[in-house]
């Protein structure tokens, strides 16, 4: 029964990582839109 945990576990876990990773960018994104802004 242990696979039922990899198989539950693993796309869960890639998931996060895809969405820790798109927040990441979005974050890095407005920062560089804010740093252009305040610059002009």
């Amino acid at each position: 029964m242990w696979y039922f945990a990899w198989i539950l576990g693993l796309p869960l876990a890639v998931t996060f990582a895809v969405l820790n990773a798109m927040w990441f960018e979005m974050m890095e994104d407005r920062a560089a839109a804010r740093q252009d802004t305040d610059s002009a």
